[in-house]
């Protein structure tokens, strides 16, 4: 080849294969669920824990930022990625190497064999001076001796690859997609940390709620025991009526120690998601936090900005498209750059004289002929991937929807029931401080007042449990909408 062809092939380099192009995914116009109010742009803040007002929330939180190990496991395959695009990038330029050698051996050597003839003789003489002398005589030798060398070597070798297909460029492009998928992975085990915390923090002040609740039951129930004792004996109660006390104390010690069970493996999660052993950590016993930001939604076209787990299944994506180009690359010639120079002698002391310098250069290529259907196989393959990505990424956009959707239906809903159950608990308080009045003034039984009180209670923890349903709505809403974080990576 020319050198002027192959600076034509040089300058008009493309990447073949396809570029990559967002697949289209049918978005609606607003969230179903959506009030004019949360139709508006949300603007959710990357510290959006802070808007339920709780000190210790807050803390959780930071400490969970610096200390989970999930969270350290993202930034180390973040720091992975990274170092696997520079190593793709460093292909773009020549490769140099010094690759000094010695070498000692032994030649074959070279054998011979030779044959010769003489004459000689007698010499006789007489008085007149004449003589003549005849003689004869033969000889043959052979040798076969190899010739053992020594040489030294201390050139520098240069390659470089044309990337005139483009396959380089599309491996960079795999390899910097993949760079941001790590990264949007990042975000996206930060948010799960941060909500996994924020929801079982929440947990744990339900269940405060409920041990309070369920210990003023159980007094209650001790109360009333003691009150049909003290009838037995009166001959006003039957034994059963006894049992029946002695059962309802039994089983409301139970659901205490339940609901501490239960709060035991919250505080461990807890601990686990701060990075520390659990028999490290603790919290006091606190009531349910009261306050519960609103979350406007926005439109669900922005999600495909602020979901950190969309972006990751278009970067994937994006990924499996460049590696269609760099299989596509791998059915065209390679052209290469070969060369070396530096010193060869056989003797190390003189090495390094510019007598002994050499050099060499000359262009390569390699050109596939016959590969067994290798190539084409490795075409087909990386084409489904990324047509089963495809798929995924629309899954996700999709799943994106529902989330977001599914958080607003419960925020709804649950402020309905939460009205409700205000109302039914204003209800029920008045009824437990009338059933008391009468009960000083004699016109009801005590047993009345015990029952007033209990429905109280059963009142009081439906309300609570409505709460924490909310507040973990709202959470998850938070992270539905993608925790106050925005793509803003270029593919």
């Amino acid at each position: 080849m020319s050198s002027a062809a192959l600076g034509a092939l040089l300058f008009s380099s493309c990447a073949v294969g396809p570029n990559y192009k967002r697949p289209e995914v049918s978005t609606p116009t607003a969230f179903k669920r959506a009030t004019p109010t949360e139709k508006a742009q949300p603007v959710v803040s990357k510290t959006w824990w802070t808007e339920f007002k709780d000190p210790q929330l807050n803390q959780l939180a930071e400490q969970t930022i610096a200390a989970n190990q999930d969270i350290q496991a993202g930034i180390a395959r973040v720091e992975e990625a990274r170092a696997a695009l520079r190593t793709v990038r460093g292909d773009y330029f020549p490769s140099i190497n010094l690759n000094p050698s010695m070498r000692r051996g032994r030649s074959a050597g070279t054998g011979f064999s030779a044959t010769g003839i003489s004459s000689g003789g007698t010499d006789t003489s007489n008085g007149n001076g004449n003589g003549n002398g005849n003689g004869n005589g033969n000889t043959s030798g052979s040798s076969n001796r190899g010739r053992i060398s020594t040489s030294y070597s201390l050139p520098l070798v240069l390659n470089y690859e044309f990337d005139i297909w483009g396959r380089l460029r599309r491996q960079a492009e795999a390899a910097r997609a993949n760079e941001i998928a790590s990264e949007s992975d990042l975000e996206f085990v930060r948010q799960t940390a941060i909500a996994d915390v924020a929801t079982a923090y929440f947990s744990i002040r339900l269940y405060d709620t409920q041990i309070d609740i369920y210990q003023r039951s159980l007094e209650l129930y001790r109360r009333q025991l003691e009150l049909t004792q003290t009838k037995l004996k009166a001959g006003l109660a039957l034994q059963t009526d006894v049992l029946q006390a002695q059962t309802q104390v039994n089983s409301g010690t139970a659901q205490v120690l339940e609901v501490q069970r239960a709060r035991a493996k919250e505080e461990h999660a807890i601990a686990i998601l701060l990075g520390k052993a659990p028999s490290e950590f603790s919290l006091d016993s606190k009531n349910l936090p009261l306050t519960i930001p609103t979350i406007p939604a926005g439109v669900p076209a922005s999600l495909l900005n602020q979901r950190p787990d969309v972006a990751v299944a278009e970067a994937r994506l994006a990924a499996a498209n460049a590696q269609v180009g760099v299989a596509t690359a791998a059915f065209y010639p390679t052209f290469s750059l070969t060369g070396s120079a530096g010193f060869e002698s056989s003797r190390y002391q003189n090495l390094t004289d510019w007598a002994n310098h050499v050099w060499s250069i000359g262009p390569g290529i390699s050109l596939p002929i016959f590969q067994g259907g290798s190539l084409y196989g490795t075409l087909q393959q990386r084409r489904a991937t990324y047509r089963e990505l495809v798929a995924n990424y629309r899954t996700a956009v999709l799943t994106a929807y529902r989330d977001v959707e599914d958080q607003l239906s419960d925020l709804h809903l649950l402020a309905q029931k939460a009205e409700v159950l205000d109302a039914t608990l204003a209800s029920a308080r008045e009824y437990s401080r009338l059933t008391e009045l009468q009960y000083r003034q004699g016109i009801t039984t005590y047993l009345q007042v015990i029952d007033a009180n209990q429905t109280l209670l059963t009142n009081e923890l439906s309300a609570a449990q409505a709460q924490n349903q909310r507040l973990t709505a709202t959470v998850l809403l938070v992270k539905a909408l993608g925790g106050g974080w925005e793509n803003t990576a270029k593919l």
